[in-house]
């Protein structure tokens, strides 16, 4: 049976399909005769397109994949409910696609979503150091910043509540780790909920705008469409509105990568000035107001963001914690976790430091 659950504005499809993640193909043609009932059997494709570190994503075609009409079909990873508000995610896919900004999410199932398939290809690592592809990146980060909530009303940022949430599930949740090796260099609890307090003191102080945020802007989120010159994000799980600072501070940090992190990777002071000046000339023009950009303005968000990339850090760390836990993904979490935390713990007292009247060598 297939019923509408409310969204933003408009009705979302549920059908009442499960899918097996081991054996996906069945449960996946099952819901296509619902989203796609002309499709022939016979011509559907489905490609395994990831395996994410909480997903798994499929497409699913008939022809060619850069045809419209192409259906991402998207699994949870086990557990994830437990730490991603499936409703939440569901409006953010709407609302970023109401504003142009994102793909159409087509309908929910039991243990995943459908979306539109956006055109181009998964960006590059190397090409976040290209000034053309940064600056893109940079410009569709300010027009999503400028996208404001439809009431008008202040809203809370998503930073701490969820932060709150995964160190509760943390303390709750200690088992043996895969790799005890690793174990023995994650914080102790005691030690993450001081930990969060202090940032949660020091980064209250910082007067960073909550816009409406991604999240998660590593580059496997970030399609690249080389023909049209431009990029859009996709993967809203993390999507809310949360710290402006925290949002360019966390996209930072995914230039060091994911499967081997090395933060030898994290971009120059020269280029997050030259990133930071893009994103304030689209964000400002998105809100319109005037395009200008002073050093004085990109200083200060310079040492903002340099501030909340402590959070990101200290953020992740305590979800991959979380995931050494529950996922089934070969992925060693442990690793991830203490790469995370060392790098916060390394730059906490630098970044504490910092300050706005802060001037460029």
């Amino acid at each position: 049976m297939d019923s509408a659950s409310a969204g933003p504005g408009n009705q979302l499809l549920h059908v009442d399909v499960h899918i097996d993640e081991v054996e996906p193909n069945r449960g996946i043609l099952d819901l296509l005769k619902k989203l796609r009932p002309q499709w022939k059997l016979q011509d559907i494709q489905i490609k395994i397109f990831t395996e994410g570190l909480t997903n798994q994503l499929i497409g699913c075609y008939v022809g060619s994949l850069q045809e419209p009409g192409c259906v991402l079909v998207r699994l949870y990873g086990r557990m994830t409910e437990l730490y991603v508000n499936r409703d939440r995610e569901v409006e953010m896919f709407q609302l970023f696609h109401a504003h142009g900004c994102g793909p159409q999410i087509y309908c929910s199932f039991q243990n995943g979503i459908c979306y539109e398939f956006v055109q181009g290809t998964v960006l590059d690592d190397k090409l976040l150091y290209q000034p053309s592809i940064y600056r893109l990146i940079a410009a569709e980060m300010g027009r999503i910043h400028s996208i404001q909530p439809k009431c008008g009303l202040p809203v809370e940022p998503l930073l701490w509540t969820k932060m709150s949430h995964f160190l509760t599930l943390v303390q709750n949740r200690v088992t043996s780790p895969a790799d005890p090796a690793a174990l023995q260099e994650v914080p102790s609890f005691g030690t993450l909920s001081a930990e969060m307090e202090s940032l949660k003191r020091h980064l209250s102080q910082i007067d960073s705008p909550t816009v409406l945020c991604h999240n998660d802007l590593l580059t496997k989120n970030i399609i690249y469409n080389h023909q049209k010159g431009i990029v859009k994000f996709i993967d809203y799980e993390y999507a809310d509105y949360n710290y402006q600072a925290f949002d360019i501070g966390n996209h930072f940090n995914e230039f060091a990568g994911v499967n081997d992190v090395n933060y030898s990777l994290y971009p120059s002071q020269e280029l997050q000035r030259d990133w930071l000046t893009a994103y304030l000339e689209s964000y400002k023009h998105s809100s319109g107001r005037e395009v200008s950009v002073t050093e004085a303005e990109v200083s200060q968000l310079y040492v903002q963001v340099c501030k909340f990339s402590l959070a990101s850090n200290f953020f992740w760390g305590l979800w991959a914690i979380l995931q050494s836990r529950f996922s089934l993904i070969d992925f060693n979490f442990e690793r991830y976790a203490v790469a995370r935390l060392s790098y916060y713990f390394e730059k906490k007292e630098e970044y504490f430091g910092l300050t706005a009247c802060w001037k460029q060598e």
